[in-house]
């Protein structure tokens, strides 16, 4: 049987409740980011980048736009006949069928998927984050040290540390315990939520853990703790470069912010790691005689009359006379009229922000304010206008 050195398994079908109305008709993964990406354009351009060559994406929440957007894979190369990129909702067989009960499962789920390809390692990711990593470098790690886990980890701020799943290692990077968001963490060494194994240890963990009636069937909370009490080696790989979870409305805000500093730390026009993603095919943006342009990213078919500064618009975004859209990222198809603020927030697609209408706040400890999908807002409607 044909074999391959390794395989990517891309989760992709959380609900994604902490990012509110930007996902109240779409996948996470399926967020726009950054004027002319999606989110998942990041894990799938870094495999590529990688060499893999097989990836597949499982999906489940609101899956229709995802499962059109990545399509048979020729974005990002993945259209192979051995291989490519395959997309794996939960499925009903002889013996039945459920959702996918957590990221382990999903896992156990396909592992007919997996085993047509006979990997010896499989590379569990997130297609919830923004970065750009080279996995084949984590792959030579990983067989350097004969692991049968590698965990991909990143430095966090002590007082970010609880937030999430942490890393306790020896001086020789070996994992010797791991805590799942622990109130007092030992270490600021967090999981990135990028996990390599060995194919054959990770299928016996992933049976052993569907029989158990009182798993959660989840990666962090199970599978490695299980590794990890039957001593198996389990090393973390450090990660020097940028990378944000934007799981939340915040988080998602910040991303944005971080890509309009003068030096960033993210760049997208990298012209070593090129982000690849589906094109909308808009016209050239169009910039009126009195608009003013600051610190902005602005796209393909962009009408700009009034003001932009520090915000990133999407495609085929109108900006009337006399408005000032600052520290904002606006989703595609939006139409803000003339004379309106935004100041310090989301606006999500095909919404219509009227004449005069004002939203969001300057006062920088102020929650960032969210507009659902395809609202109209008006200049004296509040009720719509959501603090998160």
């Amino acid at each position: 049987m044909a074999s391959k050195k390794w395989i990517a398994m891309l989760l992709a079908g959380g609900q994604g409740s902490r990012l509110g109305e930007l996902t109240s008709g779409l996948a996470k993964p399926a967020v726009p980011f950054g004027g002319k990406y999606r989110i998942i354009d990041f894990p799938l351009s870094n495999c590529t980048h990688s060499g893999i060559d097989t990836v597949g994406v499982l999906t489940q929440y609101q899956p229709h736009l995802l499962n059109d957007y990545v399509g048979n894979g020729k974005v990002w190369d993945l259209d192979s006949d051995f291989g490519g990129v395959s997309v794996l909702p939960p499925y009903k067989g002889k013996d039945g069928g459920e959702w996918y009960k957590g990221t382990a499962n999903a896992v156990y789920q396909n592992i007919q998927y997996i085993d047509r390809y006979n990997p010896e390692n499989v590379l569990i990711i997130s297609g919830d984050h923004i970065y750009k990593m080279d996995y084949s470098k984590m792959l030579a790690y990983h067989i350097e040290k004969r692991s049968q886990a590698t965990i991909a980890v990143i430095q966090v701020p002590w007082q970010e540390a609880s937030r999430f799943g942490i890393m306790n290692t020896n001086d020789n990077q070996k994992i010797i315990e791991f805590d799942e968001k622990p109130e007092y963490p030992k270490s600021n060494l967090a999981s990135m939520g990028v996990y390599l194994f060995n194919w054959k240890t990770l299928r016996s963990y992933l049976i052993d853990d569907e029989r158990d009636l009182t798993s959660e069937h989840d990666f962090g909370k199970n599978i490695i703790p299980n590794m990890l009490e039957d001593r198996k080696h389990l090393y973390a790989y450090h990660f020097e470069g940028y990378w944000k979870d934007v799981g939340t409305v915040e988080s998602l805000w910040e991303a944005h912010m971080d890509l309009l500093e003068v030096n960033p730390q993210f760049q997208l026009d990298d012209p070593n790691w090129k982000v690849f993603a589906r094109n909308a095919n808009h016209p050239p943006h169009y910039i009126g005689e009195e608009a003013v342009i600051k610190q902005s990213l602005t796209n393909e078919g962009c009408m700009i009359y009034g003001t932009v500064d520090h915000s990133v618009l999407s495609y085929n975004v109108q900006v009337g006379y006399n408005s000032t859209i600052k520290d904002s990222v606006i989703m595609p198809n939006v139409h803000i009229g003339d004379n309106v603020h935004i100041e310090r927030a989301i606006i999500d697609s095909n919404c219509v922000i009227e004449d005069g209408a004002v939203i969001g706040n300057s006062n920088p400890s102020a929650k960032i304010t969210l507009i659902g999908e395809g609202q109209t807002i008006t200049s004296t409607d509040q009720k719509k206008i959501t603090n998160i």
